[in-house]
């Protein structure tokens, strides 16, 4: 972006006359280190109103960082934090927490244990008279199926209530963005999945901007309009779920929907040799070394063999509900994972060959670091 020619603050709020965003979150370039380990390395995205992306990786790539940044947890070393088209923190100014308007959920609901939940919820609506805070936060919890509980305490409620009403309080001063933080990670899995699902469309419906923190493929897939995937402070690639499955950029970002079947070879006329026969390799040139990739659910075992080679052994398979995994064995060779589901028809012991669909196959040249 051109710098502006002139700025002028407003409110304490730095306001410029560069071409911004005017709604919604844009991080422009971040970078933050703790002594000389570098945890935030030009990270730069942006999400409209109404928008739900999610930041995704391993435990210790600056997820959490990024958050703490955007909400002035922690003061900016470099890059900007840009909210509804204003600079609210940059190198050596900042907009205090507070008066940035945006809502914190973490995975401790924090709320106050003396405070009936109404009182919770409108803890922070100073601004308001205490019928019109009444107001605000019962309206929240009809919304939420808690409206019985407006006069109840905290213990009194089970920890998927307690969650709502933490997002209701986060939510009763109209936020211009809201911040989570792995929310729902301590709650079991059929609560959890309700729990973020209400959240998630009860955000929606008040069209606030939503940037979620989840370790949880899954759940970045089943919630979000475009996913980072991030790793050692950096963002791999970012898109769709459909993008990031369809094209992966990396191995990393290929792992990301779960284990693949990985094999090392290198190209030779255009085809680089597996277990499972020949891959065409058209991007890379001959002697590359390469990392070929392919999902569990990208192999098509069958027990009709018609002469086809090679023959793989059904050496194990775990049912997981839904779907079942095969553990194919090739004789001195590795073990394949397959995913079906839960209907198909194999035993222990079976003799298959396997097809390969071409899309669920990602080949990139050998790379230690994003691998």
């Amino acid at each position: 972006m051109a710098k502006a020619a002139s700025e002028r603050s407003t409110n304490g709020l730095h306001v410029s006359h560069e071409v911004l965003p005017t709604e919604g979150l844009y991080v422009d370039h971040l970078c933050h280190a703790y002594g000389n380990r570098r945890v935030v390395e030009d990270v730069a995205f942006g999400l409209a109103a109404g928008d739900v992306h999610c930041l995704v990786g391993p435990s210790g790539c600056g997820k959490t960082t990024i958050l703490r940044l955007i909400a002035g947890l922690e003061p900016l070393q470099g890059g900007r934090v840009i909210i509804d088209g204003v600079v609210v923190a940059e190198p050596g100014r900042a907009v205090p927490t507070e008066n940035r308007r945006i809502g914190l959920m973490f995975q401790d609901f924090a709320l106050f244990p003396h405070l009936r939940i109404g009182d919770n919820v409108a803890f922070g609506l100073t601004d308001l008279e205490r019928k019109e805070r009444r107001r605000r936060a019962a309206d929240l919890l009809a919304h939420l199926s808690l409206g019985a509980h407006i006069d109840a305490y905290p213990h009194m409620l089970s920890g998927g209530e307690q969650q709502r009403v933490a997002l209701a309080r986060a939510l009763a001063p109209h936020p211009r963005l809201m911040l989570l933080d792995e929310p729902f990670s301590s709650l079991d899995a059929t609560l959890r999945e309700q729990v973020r699902d209400d959240t998630i469309a009860l955000l929606r419906a008040e069209g606030t901007p939503v940037l979620m923190v989840t370790h949880d493929a899954e759940e970045a897939v089943r919630v979000a309009d475009r996913i980072h995937v991030m790793l050692e402070g950096r963002i791999l690639q970012s898109g769709t779920p459909a993008e990031l499955y369809s094209h992966p950029a990396s191995p990393f970002v290929a792992g990301f929907f779960g284990p693949p079947n990985r094999f090392k070879g290198w190209v030779l006329a255009g085809e680089v040799s597996t277990p499972l026969g020949p891959m065409k390799v058209e991007h890379l040139a001959d002697g590359t070394a390469v990392d070929v990739l392919i999902r569990p659910e990208g192999l098509h075992p069958t027990k009709q063999l018609n002469g086809k080679e090679p023959h793989f052994d059904v050496h194990r398979i775990r049912d997981l509900g839904t779907n079942r995994v095969l553990e194919l064995k090739l004789a001195d060779g590795p073990v394949l994972s397959v995913r079906m589901t839960s209907y198909a028809d194999f035993e222990a012991g079976d003799t298959v060959t396997v097809d390969v669909d071409p899309g669920q196959v990602h080949i990139y040249p050998t790379d230690r670091r994003t691998s």
